[in-house]
């Protein structure tokens, strides 16, 4: 399994199309390109450049069962993605706390 980057999974899923399509295999599960195709409100050959994207990402998996292409989230790969906001989190939880210690003071 390859090694992505925040970089790469924000790429991914910067555009609003590619987003949707992540967000419904996540909450439909293993779905065909077809049945992707049907909801993304674009053409075939558009959605398979977004999965191509995706799947570049690690964020989608395929699997073919004779001509049709079954395809399905990857939400680990959100993975380092999480990471790189939860150490955020922690620099502006930090800053907040210094924040109302400030605020704190003020008031005594």
């Amino acid at each position: 399994m390859a090694s992505h980057t925040a970089n790469d999974v924000l790429k991914a899923l910067s555009d609003p199309t590619r987003r949707g399509i992540f967000e419904h295999l996540v909450r439909d599960g293993e779905l065909t390109v077809r049945a992707l195709t049907l909801h993304a409100g674009v053409s075939q050959p558009a959605v398979s450049k977004h999965l191509g994207v995706l799947k570049l990402s690690g964020l989608v998996r395929e699997r073919r069962a004779g001509r049709e292409t079954h395809l399905r989230a990857e939400p680990k790969a959100l993975a380092p993605l999480v990471d790189w906001i939860s150490m955020y989190g922690a620099f502006w939880r930090g800053r907040f706390d210094d924040l109302e210690l400030l605020l704190n003071r003020m008031e005594s």
